[in-house]
Formats: structure tokens, sequence, C-alpha cells
């Protein structure tokens, strides 16, 4: 456990639901973890007891929320979950917080398996069906072109990143043809409680965080972790973005919250300090945006430049990636607010430096 985490208070301590099994955290709300193939290697999924209108009257089940990426590993996941932990009941409806492979990935499967609906935001849900189909930006020749032009020029990561163009629809094969659209503000009405959307921005196109006051839960996604801090990216879709301005501003709001609140996070264990954990948010990124000022103001710094001031670990070929998007994302936000110009050098490639 590093410094941060231990400020926070871990209900469970260090238990883990077995792979096969689901732990409850709150009345009618169970925890799943379930592996996945990256360095990130698991994620958290929720099932809520819920209950819904049917053919015959009112229809008692569960609501799945987020789904894992499509390995045969994880359907045979699912199927031990659906043999043992259903306690017979059927799934009624599928909520997918983003359009992330690891939170969509099955989600196709599990709406045909259940004949259930997905329920998601719009922004996301399109998004996903455009990247099923390796749209453009996405891992493709225009990416590699983007990374280029921010300094980063190393020709095996340049071949690896021409190399995933079809890395999304590996993991997320299809998308279900229809779906109910999340929004912020809405309220649903999930078994015996309401739960609330909320909005977030920066890490996805259009996040949705479900929050229930009256049992004092918030399943945050991937918006807050106790762990690590969530990406934050540009990407070659969007090169002139300023994600990290709409994340922050996302956590900001999440403020409201009850301090108390437990959180049920994508990744790591569920935790109670959720303010505790925006500050130290907060504080991570306005450290990180000091360091690029103060780099920018000794002399013009690509994105390229700015990764080894960032990240002090070795970063291999798909890490980078990540780091890329995030080095932009800082450099954005100081642009965009008018601290830093953007120019393109002799060479080709876009560098910042303070603004005149």
């Amino acid at each position: 456990m590093n410094t941060l985490e231990s400020q926070l208070l871990y209900p469970w301590a260090d238990a883990l639901p077995a792979p096969d099994t689901a732990l409850e955290v709150a009345p009618g709300v169970r925890w799943l973890r379930m592996g996945l193939p990256f360095a990130l290697d698991h994620i958290n999924l929720w099932l809520l007891r819920d209950r819904q209108p049917g053919p015959g009257g009112m229809v008692e089940g569960w609501t799945v929320v987020d789904c894992c990426v499509a390995t045969e590993a994880a359907r045979a996941q699912w199927e031990a979950i659906f043999a043992t932990q259903l306690e017979g009941l059927p799934v009624l409806r599928v909520i997918v917080t983003h359009m992330h492979p690891d939170h969509i990935g099955l989600a196709h499967w599990l709406c045909q398996r259940w004949q259930a609906p997905l329920w998601i935001s719009a922004t996301d849900y399109y998004t996903a069906r455009l990247a099923c189909h390796a749209g453009p930006g996405l891992h493709s020749e225009s990416a590699t072109d983007f990374y280029a032009a921010h300094g980063l020029r190393d020709p095996d990561f340049l071949a690896h990143v021409r190399g995933r163009s079809r890395y999304y629809p590996s993991l997320v094969p299809s998308v279900p043809d229809h779906f109910h659209r999340l929004l912020d503000g809405d309220r649903l009405r999930i078994g015996a409680h309401h739960w609330h959307c909320l909005s977030g921005y920066g890490h996805a196109p259009e996040h949705i965080a479900l929050h229930c006051p009256d049992l004092g839960v918030l399943i945050s996604g991937d918006m807050v972790l106790p762990r690590i801090s969530t990406n934050v990216s540009v990407y070659a879709s969007e090169p002139d973005a300023d994600p990290l301005r709409l994340f922050l501003a996302s956590l900001e709001r999440m403020r409201a919250l009850p301090s108390d609140t437990l959180v049920l996070p994508s990744h790591g264990r569920p935790f109670r300090g959720l303010h505790q954990r925006l500050d130290q948010l907060r504080a991570h990124h306005a450290s990180h945006l000091d360091t690029v000022l103060a780099a920018c103001q000794r002399a013009p710094q690509s994105a390229a430049d700015i990764l080894p001031l960032l990240f002090t670990r070795a970063l291999d070929a798909h890490q980078s990636t990540f780091a890329m998007g995030e080095a932009l994302a800082h450099l954005h936000l100081l642009w965009h607010a008018g601290q830093l110009q953007r120019h393109t050098d002799s060479d080709g490639v876009l560098r910042f430096a303070p603004a005149a």
C-alpha cells in the first residue's frame, strides 16, 4: 500500500471476491472481479438486485454494471457466475459506464445471452460502434502521424501503433444494435433504490457513474480509482482537445457527494474517503502541470520530451501510447489556458513554450 492509499479506508481490507463468486458490499450490491490480459490485470464488475416489468408482471433479477473484455476466459467466468451467483434469477439489464474495451467488450454477448437491454450514454455508444470498425484516429495510420508530429518517432513504436488498427475490435467485436440512453441527472429505479447518473468527461467521451443516496454508494467506474490515477489522454481523432480540464471539472462535481460515500471503483478495492481521494487526484495533476510548465520555461518541449519527466519508469510501446496522451493532456491544459503557446519546429515537431 502506498502513502496515498493508506489515507483511505478499505472496509474489506485485502479481501477480494474469488473468481467465480460475488461479494456483497451493500444490500443488493455484489462485487465481481475478472481478469484482464493487460498490466492492469483486473476489472471490478457489479451485480445489482433488480425488479423490472415483464409480460406476466414484475420480474425479479439482476442488473449488471460493466462487462469485461471479449475473451473466452471472461465468458467462462460469467457462465460460472450465472450458474452459482444469481440465485436462479435472470439478468434484466446491462449498464456500461463507458466505451473502453474492459467495460463494454462483452456487452453484446451478455445482452444476447439474456435478451437484456443495454444502457449507456449515447456518446460512448456511438463511439464504441465506430471503434468496432477501427475508425480513424484509433491506432491507425493517422495515429502514427499524430505521435510522430508530437516527437515520438521511434520506428519500433510507430510500427507497434500501425499494427494495432484492429486492436479495439479484437476486444470489442460487436456492440448491441439498440440501447437506452443514459444522461447526467437521470434517476434509474434498480430494485428497491434509485441510482443517479453522474456524467464525467476527460477519460471517456461521456462516462456515466452511478450514485445511490439510499445506500451511500457510488459506482465510480474509472473516474475515481483508489490506487492509480485515471488515464486522461489526447487522441488523434480530436488532436486539439483539452481533456484534463474536463476531467478535473468532473471530479469537482463529485465533491457534492457525502464524504463517507462507499466508492466502488472499476480497478482496485472499494473504499471510503471520496473527498480525500479527490484532493489527492487534484494535487497529482497540479504537480504534473508544474513540472510541465517548468520544463517548457527552460526550453520548448514536445510531448515526447515530457514523457520521462512525468513517467520515470520504463514504458513499453503499449504503455507509451497512454503516456503520450497523458503528456499532451497536461500540455494542452496549459496551452488552452494561455500559459503556453504551440508552434511547429523546423523538424516538423509540435513544441510548446511559454506564451509571449
